[in-house]
């Protein structure tokens, strides 16, 4: 199956690259994110089997005074992808993200669980979502959370990189969610777009995050045990750490509805990390 995804460097696009030789992904000089009409021109040129849409504007912070750019690339954009593949009748998959949910309470959101982001990056998404549906097309939407990989910038290649710097570490113990591989990820956009090609019924939006559940604490603390690294990691509060745009607190996914429709299953990040920090070190 011939998949085209719009995305070159992020994390998920190069797994995606690295696991079928029948993947084209296309990076900025391809088809520029801020010009929608340019990337449903891209999807009629190459005309695929389906798409993944792996592109995003991600930087969570700078998103608070980029507004416009934000809402294009992450709202608008996707919008006009869906479209197109709506209109050549194939399956299209949009990522999404935990940060369309406003982090209340301690219990995974399911897909259907009212949305509420609490800044810029997740109200862009949110309108992305929206747009994606909208079209009327064949499509899944996925959600996912804390993503890393040995590609790119991540929690994961920020960590090794502070062990290697300090003796001692504070992170925050009091947001909880499911660090997500990459490559994990891709695997699963893949597999949607396949069963979403004779099973358009399965149109929806689905839950992936990586289990178990844990802060960002206990994530740096397996990540340094993987590397054998001899730092002091202590627990520090989100207030503690004030950031430009907010972060949600709690970031469970459920993620029922996916292995229900799909077989794929919650990935362990443990092992994931055990694999990466292999990789890198």
């Amino acid at each position: 199956m011939k998949v085209l995804v719009f995305g070159k460097t992020g994390q998920v696009a190069r797994e995606l690259a690295a696991l079928d030789p029948e993947v084209q992904c296309l990076g900025r000089e391809d088809a520029e994110l801020s010009d929608p009409e340019a990337c449903a021109a891209a999807i009629r040129k190459h005309a695929p089997d389906a798409v993944i849409n792996a592109a995003a504007y991600t930087s969570v912070d700078q998103a608070e005074w980029h507004e416009k750019d934000v809402t294009l690339i992450n709202g608008v954009a996707p919008g006009a992808m869906a479209l197109t593949c709506a209109e050549l009748d194939i399956p299209f998959v949009h990522l999404s993200t935990d940060y369309v949910f406003d982090g209340a309470g301690d219990h995974p959101f399911g897909p259907g669980h009212p949305t509420g982001p609490l800044g810029v990056y997740g109200v862009s998404k949110r309108l992305g979502e929206r747009a994606v549906m909208a079209a009327g097309g064949t499509h899944a939407v996925v959600r996912t959370s804390w993503v890393f990989s040995a590609h790119g910038k991540n929690f994961l290649k920020s960590m090794l990189k502070l062990f290697g710097e300090r003796y001692r570490l504070e992170v925050v113990a009091d947001q909880v969610g499911g660090p997500t591989p990459a490559r994990a990820i891709a695997r699963a956009c893949l597999e949607i777009a396949r069963q979403l090609k004779t099973n358009p019924e399965k149109t929806d939006i689905y839950h992936l995050s990586g289990a178990p559940d844990v802060s960002w604490k206990t994530f740096a603390e397996e990540i340094a045990s993987a590397a054998n690294a001899q730092i002091e990691i202590s627990a520090i509060t989100t207030d503690q750490y004030p950031t430009p745009a907010a972060r949600p607190l709690n970031s469970r996914l459920d993620c029922t509805s996916l292995e229900a429709a799909f077989g794929i299953k919650r990935p362990d990040w443990r092992s994931a990390v055990q694999q990466i920090v292999a990789e890198l070190t």
